[in-house]
């Protein structure tokens, strides 16, 4: 496949990535949804956006973010060595605020009132409450009550930037039903509100528009590594759960002679209920308005799914990576419960980087990857800080005595 014209060529006008994605919904929302796609297909052409965009990424996230050389942890494995893209030294500590400021540009051209969506982790709740407060707009955050309750660090800072935090008491009570109460808030209310998605998934256009916010990320981190060294890295990772800091970081790749890995949460194990590892065990499904791979149960419906990390368990995956899976030009991974805790700790120990338990996976590969590699350089995006995650991995694993030592 000749990925050359990518960008121009995919999606394609009615939101495929090949068979994957599409806009499956409910015929009340359809025109909704075609007013946020020609609203953004109108500004994303716009100079005024652009400049706009370039200007709040600078002086209000702080962008561009370093690429850093992990030197000690690098040393400590071999030979091989670790850099990362440093998302968690964006303004809210992760990569999610570069789509929800450019979400909520999009609202204020459109005229909306209120911006509302689903969180797991909190990370994304949290950018999109900044994005709110920053453009003057009302917000609705839903959370799973679980994640409530693990979360609560995220939860109080969307709260202390003004937006309501409703806590979902559904089903599993994590993302998918977070996912669900925010769709269920947009069918009532899209005439003065915009729903804005938290990944690379749902119907079109939020794949192609979260994809493109996100590529800042990859633009930023190939231009910076080549001026560092030389040349491209070996190979280029992060996680993936829906896949929005994944798929920024590695569309600009994508033409390179570089090999590209997404790792996903392996959890406690291979069973269904016990990882979230869509790409290794999902099949071809519908849900939450997109066509893509997801993880099923015996009769066919979204499984129950688990990770320690509640950013990454999700059901499904962004169709795009569906994709690009199947066309061979990227490759998925994946890592354990105990393989993210245990990196989350060295790369604090060796570092004094906190990394979130979302990109501790990405970490976890590039640990294992670099001992199989013995030399050459892994890039990882690092998409975000782990202060959310303190309280408790402290309580399941206390201060990392049993992950000192490689």
């Amino acid at each position: 496949m000749d990925f050359s014209t990518y960008l121009k060529d995919y999606p394609s006008k009615d939101g495929y990535f090949g068979k994957f994605g599409g806009a499956y919904l409910p015929e009340h929302l359809v025109p909704a949804m075609e007013e946020i796609a020609n609203a953004y297909l109108t500004i994303c052409h716009s100079s005024q956006f652009i400049s706009e965009l370039r200007r709040i990424r600078k002086e209000f996230q702080g962008r561009p973010t370093p690429v850093y050389h992990c030197e000690r942890l690098s040393r400590k494995i071999g030979n091989c060595q670790i850099y990362l893209k440093r998302e968690d030294l964006n303004h809210s500590g992760a990569h999610k605020l570069n789509h929800c400021m450019g979400e909520g540009l999009l609202a204020k051209f459109m005229g909306k009132k209120r911006i509302i969506a689903e969180t797991g982790a909190g990370q994304h709740g949290v950018a999109l409450a900044t994005a709110a407060a920053f453009f003057g707009l009302d917000c609705t955050i839903y959370m799973g009550a679980v994640d409530v309750a693990k979360q609560a660090p995220n939860v109080a800072r969307m709260k202390v930037l003004g937006a309501e935090v409703v806590s979902v008491q559904d089903g599993q009570k994590t993302l998918k039903e977070a996912v669900d109460a925010a769709f269920q808030d947009y069918s009532k209310n899209y005439k003065d509100t915009i729903y804005c998605i938290g990944s690379a998934v749902g119907p079109h256009p939020f794949p192609m528009m979260v994809r493109d916010f996100q590529m800042v990320v990859g633009q930023e981190a190939r231009e910076q590594f080549k001026e560092m060294m030389g040349f491209l890295p070996d190979v280029v990772t992060a996680c993936v759960g829906g896949g929005s800091n994944s798929i920024g970081m590695f569309l600009p790749f994508v033409n390179d002679p570089v090999e590209i890995v997404g790792v996903e949460p392996l959890g406690r194990g291979k069973e269904i209920g016990d990882n979230a590892a869509t790409m290794t065990y999902g099949e071809e499904g519908v849900m939450h308005g997109f066509n893509s791979i997801m993880l099923k149960n015996s009769d066919g419906e979204p499984a129950p799914v688990y990770s320690i990390a509640s950013g990454l368990d999700y059901q499904s995956v962004g169709p795009e990576h569906a994709f690009l899976r199947d066309s061979g030009r990227i490759k998925y991974d994946t890592a354990t419960d105990e393989e993210a805790v245990n990196a989350f700790f060295k790369l604090s120990r060796y570092e004094g980087i906190i990394p979130a338990l979302e990109s501790s996976h990405a970490v976890a590969y590039a640990i294992r990857r670099a001992k199989e590699m013995g030399q050459g350089s892994i890039l990882v995006n690092l998409s975000g800080r782990g202060d959310k995650d303190l309280d408790y991995v402290i309580e399941k694993y206390g201060f990392g005595e049993k992950f000192k030592d490689f």
